[in-house]
């Protein structure tokens, strides 16, 4: 059986303060880097999924904490996972990348709606799946929204890309010195180890478990 037979598929996840370059909105330079890492990978017959995180626009929690309803600032936060959604398509699309953007709350005018099985066929025929509006409910992260999207369209592993984290520790390395990297790390392990991955979401653990597939994270400046 060759490669082209058992293609790689995988679930990239990167963060929205990714795509703000450290700001409110979104860097247009740093998207365009994004694409054009991603668009060589699929060249070489890999299959890519992406989640979005919206954290460079809305975060509930933070939203919560300045007075806004936590279930309403959630679903801000949702809207701003879309619009990084149709950022990124963009530039892919000027990669001359086929693209396709599934959401978990109905856009029928932007995106189509997240749907598994098509999601698959998709990946199947080269396009790059991005997703957006997290799980479409709120109370739930983006990260969690990897995990399980990853499970739902058969992903051999999740690539994590998130700000100021160069990877996944078995303790926060800022506060513990005899912190250790994983270079990889099953769900697993991160499960039943002594004391697990601080990035854990604390709804992942529950689908994780269902399928053997690999983790790893990578930082902001790796990841763009």
């Amino acid at each position: 059986m060759t490669d082209s037979d058992n293609p790689r598929r995988v679930l990239l996840k990167l963060s929205g303060e990714a795509f703000g370059g450290g700001k409110v909105g979104i860097d247009t330079q740093v998207i365009r880097r994004i694409a054009e890492e991603i668009v060589p990978a699929v060249q070489q017959g890999v299959q890519v999924a992406i989640v979005v995180g919206g954290g460079n626009f809305f975060r509930g929690a933070e939203l919560q904490q300045a007075g806004i309803d936590r279930s309403r600032g959630d679903y801000m936060g949702m809207l701003g996972t879309v619009m990084n959604c149709l950022a990124l398509q963009d530039f892919l699309e000027q990669e001359g990348q086929a693209t396709r953007v599934q959401t978990a709350i109905t856009m029928g005018q932007v995106a189509e709606p997240y749907i598994p099985l098509k999601a698959i066929r998709h990946l199947e025929k080269g396009r790059v799946v991005i997703f957006g509006a997290g799980a479409g409910m709120p109370y739930f992260s983006t990260d969690t929204v990897s995990i399980q999207r990853s499970l739902e369209i058969h992903c051999d592993e999740v690539l994590m890309g998130k700000n100021g984290v160069d990877g996944v520790y078995t303790a926060d390395p800022r506060k513990d010195e005899n912190a250790k990297r994983f270079e990889t790390l099953s769900y697993n392990r991160a499960l039943v180890g002594q004391s697990g991955p601080s990035w854990t979401p604390p709804h992942c653990p529950w689908p994780a478990t269902t399928r053997s597939a690999s983790a790893s994270s990578a930082s902001k400046s790796r990841a763009t």
